[in-house]
């Protein structure tokens, strides 16, 4: 791995650090925006005393913060989805990956950075009782001491299954302040939480605990986005209910679900589902800046 000298320096001198992912900036939000946005993702952590560490792999190297050239190059360049299982294939061949949530979580982890900001987390998929089709995400977080801000799962996937999976896997669930676990766009999914903090320092002191007793897996923060920035709950069912219906009509299938369906949302909500994203993502870093700052309040006390 490479390190960014602002991550390396951060680590060194225990100060708090915040994992950003690459794949919201790459696949996840549409050209110039997204160049913006991963400057503004890390201009927020810099604003509150917070060092960014955008990961991504480039040229067969992970890299473990970016420089200028860098954030280019992901927001830029045609760059390959990179799970876990990818990263060796890219290493051995010198290619460029932008991380997804499994694969930035490992790589932060294996950095020894323990707070992570992302949007939404990928999850148990609808029909997964036939097809088998379940995010990465949830089997990497079993085995990975990282702390993963995020505003629940899309609505797109199927929560209920989702949240089960995560107890059984034995991924901690907290919601921040509520206990209600958050669908994305949606402040509430309908399914509440057993466990929800009220500010950064119950977490980081459920980081420590969580260590004291040799515990591997990760800790989900669920954070909702604010009232007055979700979308509009009837517009979000009936824009998903044609997506859904124009996927049937498609005959789409497989991995292409997904995809088809967020590219149908946003183009079907003129562009608000897109505008939400972005607040739920700013909210994100925000609460992960503040826990990484009391996991370091911690550490170095």
């Amino acid at each position: 791995m490479h390190f960014s000298a602002e991550v390396a320096d951060a680590l060194a001198a225990s100060r708090p650090v915040v994992a950003l992912e690459s794949t919201i900036i790459s696949h996840g939000l549409p050209r110039p925006r997204n160049l913006d946005a991963a400057r503004e993702f890390e201009g927020i952590l810099r604003d509150r005393g917070v060092t960014p560490a955008t990961i991504a792999v480039l040229d067969g190297v992970p890299q473990i913060g970016l420089d200028g050239d860098g954030v280019r190059r992901i927001a830029e360049e045609e760059l390959a989805k990179a799970s876990v299982r990818d990263l060796p294939i890219l290493a051995a061949r010198g290619g460029s990956g932008a991380t997804t949530v499994a694969a930035t979580a490992h790589l932060a982890a294996a950095a020894g950075i323990r707070v992570f900001a992302t949007g939404g987390l990928g999850g148990v998929h609808r029909g997964a009782s036939e097809t088998f089709d379940e995010s990465a995400d949830l089997p990497t977080l079993a085995e990975t001491p990282i702390t993963v801000v995020s505003a629940g799962v899309k609505s797109v996937l199927d929560i209920a299954a989702t949240l089960e999976r995560l107890e059984t896997l034995s991924v901690a669930v907290v919601g921040y302040r509520t206990r209600a676990f958050p669908a994305f766009w949606l402040r509430e999914s309908g399914y509440e939480l057993d466990w929800s903090v009220d500010t950064a320092a119950e977490v980081a002191a459920i980081m420590a605990a969580r260590d004291e007793l040799g515990l591997r897996a990760g800790i989900i923060v669920a954070n909702p986005i604010a009232l007055d920035q979700q979308w509009d709950p009837r517009e979000h069912d009936r824009v998903l209910a044609e997506a859904f219906a124009a996927a049937e009509a498609a005959g789409v299938r497989g991995k292409a679900v997904t995809p088809f369906l967020l590219g149908f949302i946003v183009d079907a909500s003129g562009g608000r589902s897109l505008e939400v994203n972005l607040d739920l993502a700013r909210n994100n870093v925000s609460v992960a800046a503040d826990i990484a700052t009391a996991w370091s309040q911690r550490t170095r006390a």
